[in-house]
């Protein structure tokens, strides 16, 4: 009995470190995306509304997915918010201000929080007649666009503010799948899905970025070890510059801190993704070493 009991104070033992590392996640709020009033107002066909609630009801879920899987954050049910929400501005148009950042803080303790607004949908077909001719081709415009920012819960400061968007580039592929004979674009469930995981990742990417920037766990002669894995926004073949943190930065003005310094000591490039982890081949290398920023290349 005895040795029994000891075991289970050793499992009881190890458990306690993961426990606290799942504490020490930071905790997010996701509020629903909304569209601005004035693009709602703007589309008059009842398919096109369709087309945009549908693509905003797959975004939820995937951005949802999307930070979950860069395992920087314990997400905040959204029926935790409703009691804030509700009477709130939100519903309607989607902002939030300083009083209702704080107020969604203190009811779920989330130390930031996240909304996004769509201000930007068009999805049509133009036709183009060539003078002379007879002949006329058609090109499909399709633009999706999505303003995100992060809030403080603590303060209600507005921590980032970042625009994201999509469009015809991206889905080439499944657009030359598509009969152009409509007046109208009219996106396939396909495109949708594709849409909704394309700004999904962007937003979730550049969230991870913001508040737990990729760093350098290990280097070892011409590799490194970083601390993004599968679903953190890395993949095979990217590329990034790395830099050391130097001191921290006050605005003289404001007295704000602007973060560190940030001083490029080397370039580096992901040849595998693990699960958790990535590992990366050393392309530059005046200083690179455990701790150093990683900011992904243009």
């Amino acid at each position: 009995m005895k040795k029994y009991f000891s075991l289970i104070v050793l499992a009881g033992a190890l458990a306690l470190p993961m426990i606290g590392a799942a504490q020490d996640k930071a905790t997010l709020a996701i509020l629903s995306i909304k569209p601005i009033p004035s693009l709602v107002a703007s589309i008059k066909s009842p398919d096109k509304k369709l087309e945009m609630d549908r693509i905003l009801e797959s975004l939820d879920g995937q951005l949802i997915d999307r930070i979950n899987s860069t395992r920087k954050f314990q997400i905040v049910s959204r029926s935790d918010l409703k009691e804030v929400i509700k009477e709130q501005d939100f519903d309607s148009s989607g902002n939030v201000d300083q009083k209702t950042a704080v107020e969604i803080g203190k009811l779920t303790g989330a130390k930031d929080i996240l909304t996004a607004t769509v201000d930007d949908f068009q999805d049509y077909v133009e036709t183009a007649t060539f003078e002379g001719t007879g002949r006329s081709a058609t090109k499909r415009v399709f633009r999706f666009s999505i303003v995100g920012k992060i809030y403080e819960s603590s303060t209600g400061k507005l921590l980032e503010s970042a625009n994201f968007q999509t469009g015809n580039d991206e889905f080439k592929q499944i657009q030359q799948e598509r009969n152009y004979s409509v007046k109208d674009g009219e996106l396939s469930d396909e495109m949708m899905v594709a849409v909704s995981r394309s700004l999904a990742e962007k937003i979730a990417t550049h969230i991870a970025d913001v508040i737990f920037p990729a760093k350098v766990l290990i280097k070892r002669d011409d590799t490194v070890t970083i601390n993004r894995g599968e679903g953190g926004g890395v993949k095979e073949g990217d590329v990034f510059n790395v830099f050391a943190l130097g001191e921290e930065m006050i605005d003289p003005d404001t007295k704000e801190s602007l973060g560190r310094e940030e001083v490029k000591v080397g370039k580096v490039k992901i040849s595998q993704v693990n699960p958790k982890t990535s590992v990366a081949s050393v392309l530059e290398d005046t200083g690179i070493s455990q701790g150093a920023v990683l900011r992904k290349a243009k």
